[in-house]
This record gives C-alpha cells, structure tokens and sequence, in this order.
C-alpha cells in the first residue's frame, strides 16, 4: 500500500495526475493497457478512480519507469503477482486449482452426457 495516497474513496483524473505524476493523457491510455485499472463514470461522464485503481497506477508505473518494463512485459508481471496472490488467499497452489478445474469440467461433461440422452 502506498502511504502518498489519501484516504478517500474515489479520485477525480486531475487527483490522480497529481498524486502519481502522470499526465491525465497517460493514465487515460493505462486504460486501456491494464485490466486492473476500471475507473467508474459519474453521472457528468467524469472518471472516479477508486484506492485500488491508483494503487495499481503505483504498481504499474513502477513496472514501468523504475524496473523498465514493456507494457506487454508488465502486464503479464502483474498477471503473475496476481496467480500467486491468488494462490496464497486459497491456500492451493497453481496446479492444485487446475487439477480442481479438471475435475470439475469432467463432471459437467458427464452430466452433459447424461442429459443429452
């Protein structure tokens, strides 16, 4: 977590621009490079970034500026972080889930099977 950012619950682009040194035009392309960034819309069509959404901005720019990074690079950086935080949360590791997803598809294509009769 990033003690910079203030305790709110929603930031207008112009406070994140400040708060992370990006230009609004940067953080407008980020957009649409990172799934983790999804700013909502109010009502006058305004972006409201929520603490998530900046704290990934801190993420990525880091990615980005400070451990050069491509942008294809850092996305799958932060696909990465994200499995193992994943991971962690369920106590299962990567081919514990995918062994479950086997088996849980072998199953639906079993009861397809049995409903197609």
């Amino acid at each position: 977590m990033n003690s910079s950012i203030p305790e709110k619950k929603y930031f207008k682009i112009g406070e994140v621009s400040n708060i992370s040194g990006l230009q609004p035009h940067v953080l407008r392309f980020w957009e649409s490079e990172f799934n983790s960034i999804l700013p909502r819309k109010d009502s006058g069509n305004q972006r409201l970034y929520t603490r998530k959404d900046v704290e990934s901005i801190f993420e990525i720019k880091k990615l980005l500026y400070e451990e050069k990074y491509t942008i294809p690079g850092a996305r799958k950086k932060l696909g990465e972080r994200r499995r193992k935080t994943s991971s962690k949360e369920t106590g299962q590791s990567t081919d514990d889930m995918k062994q479950h997803l086997m088996e849980c598809k072998k199953e639906l294509e079993e009861i397809r099977a049995m409903l197609s009769k």
